[in-house]
Order: C-alpha cells, then sequence, then structure tokens
C-alpha cells in the first residue's frame, strides 16, 4: 500500500505492525526492511518480535468468540497518518481476511489427562511478554461443564495473576473464587540469591541439598507472592510441588510461612508421581478457600491516568519505589492518551525471573526504582504495554542452545530433545 499510491496515508516512519516468528532470533530485533530498489519496497526500521507476543496472539486468548475476534482484529493498528490519527486493520480492508486465517484458532484444544479427565489447551501468550493467561473461550466452555475449573495464569503471581485479574477478568466477566499459587523449595531457595543458576546447565548440587537457611531468605518471594493476590481480595492456598531431593522439614517451614503470610492453606502435592490421588489434599484446600468466600477487586480503575496506573503495579505489586520513564515512553503515553486510548489496563512486560525488572534481584526487592524505555499499544487486544528494563519481545538463544544435543541415533531416532 506505501509502495503503490499509499492510498491509506500511512507515514511510512510511524508503521507501527512487527512481524512475528516463533523463533528465537535476536538479529531480527531491529532491522531495515525494503532495500535493493523501488520494487522491494519503502526502506524503513521495524522488527521482529517472537509469535507469543504477537497482538494476534493476545486476540485470541482475550476474545469471547469470532464476533468479538473480528471486532477486535479490526481495532488492530497498523500505523499512523501524517496527522497522527491511527490506522486500523479495519481501515484497510484486512480484518475480515485476518479473521478468516484465525477462524479455526478459536476452537480450544480439548485434551485427556493420564488419568481420562478433560483439560482444555488454549492459546499461547507468555506472562512476561503479553497477559499470560489460557482462553476466555475455553474458560466460558469450562465453566459450564465443571463445578471447578482451574485456569493457568503464567510465570510468577505478579505478572501472569495480576494480569488475569486486571486484564482478563475485566474482558471475560468472569470472577475468581479463589488463587492456587504454586511454588517449589528448589525455586524458593534460588531466591535468596546464593546460588548461580544457568539456563541450560545443571543445577548446583547445593540448591538440592537441605538448607533451611536459604530457603527462608528465598521465602519472602513466596510471602510477596501471596499478598499479591491477597491484594485482589482472594483467599490463597499454596502447592508446593514435590521434588525428590525436597526433605519434610523443607516442607514444613514453607507451610509454617506461608500461613504466617496469610494463605489459607499450604499443602504438598504428588501428582507428578501419583497422579490424582497425590493432589486431594490439595483439592481440598481449594474447596475449603472457595466455600470463604472472596471480595474479588481489580487493582486500579480503569478511568486513571496510565502513569497512575503504571505506578500502581510497580509499587504495589513489585515493591518498586516508584517508575523512571525515558523520553520515548513518556511521549507514547501522551500520544495514546491523546488519541483516547488511556483507559485500557496496563500490560507490563518484565523479566520473570524477579519481582524486579533486574532478574539478578531476588527475593523480595526493595529500593529500586522501575524504568520503563517503551510503552507500546495493543488496541485489538485492548491494552496497553510498557517494556521495562531490558525486557524484548523478541529473544535470543543463549551461547549453548538445546539444539546442540538433538540428534539422529545409528537406527534414526531423534534423541535428546528432553
Amino acid at each position: 500500500s506505501v509502495l503503490l499510491g499509499n492510498r491509506f496515508d500511512f507515514d511510512p516512519e510511524s508503521i507501527a505492525w512487527r512481524r512475528v516468528t516463533d523463533t528465537n532470533d535476536r538479529a531480527l530485533r531491529e532491522i531495515i526492511t525494503g532495500l535493493g530498489g523501488k520494487e522491494n519496497g519503502v526502506p524503513r526500521r521495524t522488527g521482529y518480535d517472537i509469535a507469543v507476543a504477537s497482538e494476534f496472539m493476545a486476540v485470541l486468548g482475550l476474545a469471547d468468540g469470532l464476533k468479538d475476534m473480528r471486532a477486535r482484529l479490526g481495532r488492530v493498528i497498523l500505523g499512523y497518518r501524517p496527522d497522527g490519527s491511527a490506522i486500523t486493520a479495519e481501515d484497510v480492508r484486512a480484518a475480515g481476511a485476518a479473521t478468516v486465517v484465525m477462524k479455526e484458532t478459536i476452537k480450544p484444544t480439548l485434551m485427556q489427562t493420564i488419568e481420562g479427565t478433560p483439560c482444555f489447551v488454549h492459546a499461547g501468550p507468555f506472562a512476561n511478554i503479553a497477559h499470560g493467561n489460557s482462553s476466555i473461550v475455553a474458560d466460558r466452555i469450562a465453566v459450564r461443564l465443571g463445578d471447578y475449573v482451574v485456569t493457568e495464569a503464567g510465570f510468577g503471581a505478579d505478572i501472569g495473576a495480576e494480569k488475569f485479574f486486571n486484564i482478563k477478568c475485566r474482558a471475560s466477566g468472569l470472577e475468581p473464587s479463589a488463587a492456587l499459587l504454586v511454588c517449589t523449595v528448589r525455586a524458593l531457595k534460588s531466591h535468596s540469591g546464593r546460588f548461580k543458576i544457568v539456563p541450560g546447565k545443571a543445577l548446583p548440587k547445593a540448591l538440592l541439598e537441605e538448607d533451611l537457611q536459604s530457603l527462608a531468605e528465598g521465602m519472602s518471594n513466596l510471602e510477596k507472592q501471596i499478598e499479591n493476590v491477597r491484594a485482589h481480595g482472594l483467599p490463597v492456598v499454596v502447592a508446593i510441588n514435590r521434588f525428590p531431593t525436597d526433605t519434610d522439614a523443607e516442607h514444613r517451614a514453607i507451610q509454617k510461612a506461608a500461613l504466617a503470610a496469610g494463605a489459607s492453606g499450604c499443602e504438598v502435592s504428588d501428582v507428578f508421581t501419583k497422579g490424582g490421588e497425590g493432589g486431594l489434599a490439595i483439592a481440598r484446600a481449594i474447596e475449603k478457600a472457595c466455600d470463604e468466600g472472596a471480595d474479588f477487586r481489580h487493582l486500579y480503575p480503569l478511568d486513571a491516568p496510565v502513569r497512575e496506573k503504571i505506578e500502581t503495579i510497580a509499587v504495589r505489586m513489585y515493591g518498586a519505589d516508584g517508575v523512571d520513564y525515558s523520553e520515548a515512553a513518556q511521549g507514547d503515553i501522551d500520544r495514546y492518551e491523546a488519541l483516547g486510548y488511556g483507559k485500557l489496563p496496563i500490560c507490563m512486560a518484565k523479566t520473570h525471573l524477579s519481582l524486579s525488572h533486574d532478574a539478578s534481584l531476588k527475593g523480595r526487592p526493595t529500593g529500586f526504582r522501575l524504568p520503563v524505555r517503551e510503552v507500546r499499544l495493543a488496541a485489538g487486544a485492548g491494552f496497553l504495554y510498557p517494556l521495562c528494563g531490558t525486557m524484548r519481545t523478541m529473544p535470543g538463544l543463549g551461547s549453548k542452545p538445546a539444539l546442540e544435543h538433538v540428534d539422529l541415533d545409528a537406527d534414526g531416532n531423534v534423541v535428546g530433545l528432553f
């Protein structure tokens, strides 16, 4: 369109739509397209995102049906005119075709667990770079079919659960009765900051030995996550996923700390080794928590200024002293508010490895300010998403990617995938 007459009046420098791929490739974060002459398009700076960060993935997760999906895809902003007004997929007559491409994806995948119980698997937005929850469509089907529905919110409660409460629940109109917070002994020990954990490498042996001191130091993270959920008016049940290297003393320490922090219950999960039988204690605790009753509430009102909503999340959920905005982020917020998008919820993009923006800050960090370098708009999905710290929407591979271990054996069988 821009090359062949630009009939929709795009400002080439303000095209907002980014391509996506389902492969980690840091070289695609910032690129220049359209090189090589007029036939190849108009040269401009752009970039790729990972597929799970695509606005289409968020639309899939938040739409309540095909009609709503069609409307949301139509609201996706592709770019801006020289006068600053937005150009949407509806404006360029692409929303209908996009909906046709996405039509079959609206149907949740019905899976069967190893014990024969039904499970919906649907949508895949990561919680650190998107809203991080399974689909509204799957939830609505499930609540019609079962007495209890357990729906996943990804990563820590500071991001996955917060976005569930303040983005997904607003979009669906559904309200939770209780929250199940999952933890492990090894994860809480790592939040002591005493262990160096490198992706792709074996865990430190010391992490797998009983260490009540490290566990106690890392427990502050669990306590803060319980606090974060309770701030939304819900009873919290903590599940400890048992690993073979855990000790009973470590489990007792977690249970004591969780209950002291305000959890309604804390039980050990043996589902991995015993199946459903190993989760009976947790199921009973959840049932009891649901019977307590909830006073569900959102963290912030939608009509609050954008900066106030961002700062509320940073201070109350992460424990930051405040927020520092780059000049670019300040301009982004001003533009979106001027265009009428200031009343959207906030979808923070930040590391999942810390309550803060800095993955090296473990436990319950204090004395930090949250840096926001850019704010993007997902008008179709229906949220604004600030990029915090060095968070990227296109990951890169490490120095030793998993592909190094994948091969064929002498019989032609694939090895090294797990």
